[in-house]
């Protein structure tokens, strides 16, 4: 039945109001999406900058569309538990009633469903992951899918591997297009796609077409999608599209009884409340300083985005410690820290949170005044995303990059947890090829690649229809599946011209909007006249000596303690290892120390340089024995001190770097007055990053004390001090002492120059 389509947009521009206060309208482009939403049924691309009011769109067509009786809920598939808990809150200013479905309320799970049956929800908020959570896919999501009226996915860009943020969960998305009633409209939205991220979402969510019975778990046929309709008042899509040839540019039509050709709908990425700005230093201590200097400078409550989760606590520390109001916000805290920590922000208790990138798509605080970047993120489509959290609803906001020599090499950590080689892939497909799950846990002996690494992968697999997630685990489906190796080839590359463009940012010449516009294919760039480009800097580069001094101090303290462990990885017996359960108390090391995390600002800088992949074996520097004695200090005197003074020092053999090790370990003996008792011989080899079980694999009878250090094991009253240069898996210390106890050492104190990570 046709509808009014002058009486929609005036009950469209009502529930806006609810929404957003009396003085607010519909943007053309927003109105464009709910007539094609509510009145035609179709589906909807939306590339639009932050802040423009992609949530309103939904919110007002779930309103529209509940308003008639005839449509079940909308289901908002999003990224974040942050972002869910904004649009909850958001939904119910307009009379919404919002749920989600999550991991933090299991317990809510039938109660939620129940009210879905009932009518009583109309948005259900769930995460990509969850449609493929087994209890929820085989019992919910079917219900879910038949009953949908509008399937809305946020942060589409999530969809793309070449996105900066690429999900593998979102690409089961397709099922669920596949699953829908005929005619039921779908919004796709982001803030943050350049061309070639447009296309590939594009592709995504069209490819649509349901598994054959034949083959479980797989998705269906490609099908060649349907040209895409630009919107006449939007920037066309532009860039780089022909370095694809095999990818057109498209969304498949949808199902019988939807419009032909969806509708995209492509805005300018111009920001006229931000000023970019990039503040060069020469160091961590620096920018530290910088910030206590300045930060009471910048407008209203904002973010510190940092690259790691140390940076994120060591910048906190300091900054309260120079009194100011700030706390930290990592991936790592708990959710109650977390939630708590964005209230204070949203509530301008604090002057700013220090976060990671967890803090980052769909945090919402309209009057967000300043974002600061403590280190670049590794491309302009990451670094726009991030600073379009300021300056929704404020003249104006402060942006800040404060980038470090040290970004590279953070930048090189995370590149390296990309898609794995196709020999271990081939592993685990080989593994899973039973008529029994395996956990991830029970994967983890069979190939060499840490929990995080692996479960990508995993998703990766599923996603394509090699694997199936069960209970108990996964199982590998049986069906033909291709490593592609050329488009991991060309998303490596892309992610290089990535990260040599965020170096280009920081030295531009010209109008840093626009060349932010110009990298995210936005043709309409121009020039802002408002960054330190385009109008004189605000913000010098000078620093007080009094808060340089107090940075360095607060950079120069060394110390991190090393927390031993005390269970063995799963499934080590699977491959020989007879090992399993809690080491054995009198088989354990005691907490350890040493200088300080290859991630520090402060220490991390000076220890990659001993201790990195490239690092040459040299003797330990006097700058590094003399922080070494430091630690040992402060272990002795602390607030948590060793239990007992060692009375001697026993080295790790290091295959890669003896030399370092070695003259280490004689400073220690030479300054604590200890005998050098020897050298524990290693010979399992060091190699990248891996696994825990992989690598308790391969230090099981790999660790061998000589003759002569076990003789003079045997007599000693007190610890020994274990000495070595990187703690990376924390396995080959945990297996030397192990070994030492067993030879007669009544305890073992770990001590090392840097922990990984």
């Amino acid at each position: 039945m046709s509808q009014d389509r002058t009486a929609v947009r005036e009950r469209a521009e009502a529930v806006l109001r609810q929404l957003a206060g009396e003085h607010a309208r519909l943007r053309e482009d927003q109105w464009r999406a709910i007539e094609a939403l509510v009145v035609d049924r179709r589906r909807v691309l939306c590339v639009q900058r932050t802040g423009w009011g992609k949530s309103a769109v939904y919110f007002v067509a779930t309103a529209l569309l509940r308003e008639t009786g005839e449509h079940g809920p909308t289901v908002i598939v999003s990224p974040l538990l942050a972002l869910m808990r904004n649009q909850v809150d958001s939904a119910a200013r307009a009379g919404i009633r919002a749920r989600t479905i999550n991991s933090a309320n299991l317990d809510e799970w039938d109660e939620i469903t129940a009210e879905i049956h009932a009518g009583a929800v109309d948005v259900l908020l769930i995460s990509p992951e969850r449609l493929n959570n087994p209890d929820f896919r085989d019992t919910v999501l079917p219900k879910l899918a038949a009953t949908t009226g509008l399937l809305v996915v946020d942060e589409a860009h999530c969809v793309s591997d070449w996105g900066h943020d690429f999900r593998p969960d979102y690409r089961r998305l397709r099922t669920f297009l596949g699953n829908l009633p005929s005619g039921t409209p779908v919004l796709a939205t982001t803030a943050t796609a350049n061309a070639r991220v447009t296309q590939d979402v594009a592709e995504q969510l069209g490819d649509v077409g349901p598994a054959p019975t034949s083959q479980p778990g797989r998705a269906g046929p490609r099908r060649r999608p349907a040209a895409l309709e630009i919107g006449p008042d939007t920037t066309p899509v532009s860039g780089p599209i022909s370095a694809l040839p095999d990818r057109r540019l498209g969304l498949a039509a949808a199902r019988a009884g939807t419009s032909a050709q969806a509708l995209v709908l492509r805005g300018s990425l111009d920001r006229e409340s931000l000023r970019l700005g990039v503040v060069d230093l020469p160091g961590p201590a620096h920018r530290l300083a910088w910030l206590a200097d300045h930060l009471d400078e910048l407008p209203g409550s904002g973010i510190v985005y940092t690259l790691t989760v140390a940076a994120a606590g060591e910048t906190a520390e300091f900054l309260r410690s120079r009194g100011y109001a700030v706390a930290s916000y990592t991936g790592q805290a708990e959710d109650a820290d977390r939630r708590a920590a964005e209230q204070d922000l949203l509530d301008n208790k604090i002057k700013a949170l220090v976060a990671t990138s967890a803090l980052g798509m769909g945090f919402d605080k309209p009057d967000l005044g300043f974002v600061v970047h403590l280190g670049a993120p590794p491309s302009p489509i990451a670094y726009y995303q991030q600073v379009g959290r300021a300056g929704r609803a404020v003249a104006h906001a402060e942006v800040l990059l404060l980038p470090g020599a040290e970004d590279a090499a953070i930048w090189r950590y995370f590149a390296s947890l990309a898609f794995p080689p196709e020999e271990q892939v081939r592993a685990v497909l080989a593994a899973l090829s039973t008529d029994r799950p395996l956990s991830t846990q029970a994967l983890e002996p069979v190939v060499d690649l840490r929990r995080a690494r692996l479960e990508l992968m995993l998703k990766v697999l599923d996603v394509d229809g090699a694997v199936r997630r069960v209970r108990g685990g996964w199982l590998a489906t049986g069906e033909p599946w291709a490593y592609d190796e050329a488009r991991l080839r060309r998303v490596a590359a892309a992610r290089t011209a990535e990260q040599a463009a965020m170096r280009e940012y920081a030295t531009t010449p010209g109008c840093r909007l626009r060349y932010l516009r110009e990298c995210l294919d936005d043709a309409g760039a121009a020039d802002c006249g408002r960054c330190d480009r385009c109008a004189e800097p605000i913000f010098s580069v000078d620093v007080s000596e009094a808060a340089l001094r107090a940075a360095q101090a607060f950079l120069g303290r060394p110390g991190v303690e090393v927390p031993p462990k005390k269970l063995w990885p799963t499934g080590l017996e699977a491959v020989g290892v007879p090992l399993k359960g809690r080491i054995a108390p009198a088989e354990q090391a005691l907490p350890g120390r040493a200088v300080g995390r290859l991630s520090d600002l402060g220490w991390g800088g000076r220890l990659r340089e001993l201790v990195g992949p490239d690092a040459a074996d040299v003797d330990v520097p006097d700058d590094l024995a003399a922080a070494v004695v430091e630690v040992l200090k402060a272990w002795a005197h602390g607030d948590d001190p060793w239990p007992r003074r060692p009375v001697g020092v026993v080295a790790v053999g290091s295959r890669r770097r003896p030399r370092l090790v070695g003259s280490l370990a004689g400073r220690i003996a030479t300054v604590g007055r200890l005998p050098l008792l020897g050298a524990v011989t290693v010979t399992a080899p060091g190699g990248p990053r891996g696994n825990s079980a992989q690598r308790v694999r391969a230090l099981h009878g790999a660790v061998t004390v000589p003759p002569d250090l076990a003789g003079a094991l045997a007599g000693l009253d007190g610890p020994v001090l274990l000495v070595d240069d990187l703690v990376d898996s924390g396995w080959t210390l945990t297996m030397v002492a192990r070994d030492l106890r067993r030879a007669g050492a009544p305890d073992v104190l770990p001590l090392a120059l840097a922990v990984a990570g």
